[in-house]
């Protein structure tokens, strides 16, 4: 932890001292703050209050700070060939999302979790530019980011919870041309505060802009998340995204596999899949709304700690008030998730009874500042 901590500050320094020397540099820098509070009525009033199986907004029936971060960041260009991205973080979501349940804990994880995309970056000058960045990074898995202000709704779906929101290790991208970009990584592993081994765990994407309304991506990652790091005993996961977005709408498809052998008895093989589709629409000035139907599959429990299949459809009415370098977002939303399976289920009352369904009525605040506005 002591020598990440003085690598990753050199890097800063170095990254500093380079642009302050470039007399043709013109750095672009983006900073800001942002605070995330939601209050989730849950029609079931557990009495732990606690949204099962769940790594972000995972309280109930009481207002809570889910998320407040500030950042500062600035990207690498032809003129200022380093970039940087600070970010400092608190709230209740940093308490559980990026560790696991079947993996102790990174050293230093109480101080790594209230660290967001941390990293330093450079811009190569070989042929249309190579990007290479190292540190802790906005994960190349998934749809949906950690930070709700840079979702369509507030709450996350399923696949998102139980796949990485951030990674700690390198990755490298490369612009095959305006439309294909390839990126290649290696981290620490699947959560990156999680320390299930010494082993790298590595991965890919290929991201496609057939046109200017459409994206799609792929992408892989293999490695260990056991403590027999033997090839046979690799997590593997699949992410595919395909995304339209217009002016006013936007439509996405994702789909998640992902599969392990496990290191016991019978050495039984742990499936994971979901899927999910959100629909988003503006329908004038600062209101919108988005849907989001969705379906996931633990059928071992490998990853929720729960045998189950579980069906979700969130429903999201959303007003926008920017003002000046603010940005006021407010939503409304209702969720239905309903859990079959041997172990599945909400809290329902007292004594921990579990139900197979749930309403959620859900209001969430988020107030953000940034500087440079960007359009």
């Amino acid at each position: 932890m002591r020598r990440f901590s003085i690598l990753l500050c050199g890097l800063v320094m170095l990254a500093a001292q380079a642009s302050a020397q470039d007399p043709s540099a013109k750095p672009d820098p983006e900073y800001g703050a942002f605070i995330d509070a939601g209050y989730l009525l849950d029609f079931n009033h557990p009495e732990n209050r606690l949204f099962r199986s769940r790594g972000t907004a995972w309280h109930v029936d009481y207002p809570y700070l889910n998320m407040a971060a500030a950042y500062f960041r600035k990207k690498p260009t032809d003129a200022s060939r380093w970039g940087v991205e600070l970010t400092a973080q608190a709230g209740k979501d940093v308490e559980i999302f990026g560790f696991s349940a079947t993996a102790p804990n990174l050293g230093g994880y109480r101080f790594l979790r209230h660290l967001g995309p941390t990293n330093v970056s450079y811009l190569v000058p070989a042929g249309k530019g190579l990007t290479v960045q190292g540190g802790i990074f906005s994960s190349l898995i998934g749809y949906d980011s950690l930070y709700g202000k840079d979702n369509l709704s507030y709450t996350r779906p399923w696949g998102a919870d139980f796949t990485p929101y951030l990674m700690l290790g390198v990755d490298a991208s490369y612009p095959l041309n305006e439309r294909v970009t390839v990126t290649a990584f290696a981290v620490n592993g699947y959560w990156h505060l999680a320390n299930a081994n010494s082993r790298a765990s590595f991965g890919g994407q290929l991201a496609y802009k057939p046109t200017s309304h459409t994206t799609v991506k792929q992408t892989m990652l293999f490695g260990p998340h056991q403590e027999n790091t033997a090839t046979e005993f690799w997590r593997v996961l699949s992410d595919s995204i395909v995304e339209w977005k217009r002016d006013r709408a936007t439509v996405a498809f994702e789909y998640q596999y992902s599969s392990e052998k496990v290191d016991t008895f019978g050495r039984p093989r742990a499936l994971w899949m979901s899927a999910q589709m959100p629909l988003h629409y503006n329908l004038r000035g600062p209101w919108s709304v988005t849907v989001r139907p969705e379906v996931a599959w633990d059928r071992d429990g490998r990853w929720t700690l729960a045998r189950q299949t579980v069906k979700a459809v969130t429903s999201t009415l959303e007003y926008r008030l920017p003002y000046r370098k603010t940005s006021t977002i407010l939503r409304l939303e209702h969720r239905w998730d309903d859990s079959r399976g041997p172990d599945g289920g909400f809290f329902r009352g007292a004594g921990g009874r579990l139900v197979p369904s749930q309403h959620l009525l859900i209001l969430g605040l988020i107030a953000a500042f940034e500087s440079p506005v960007r359009p």
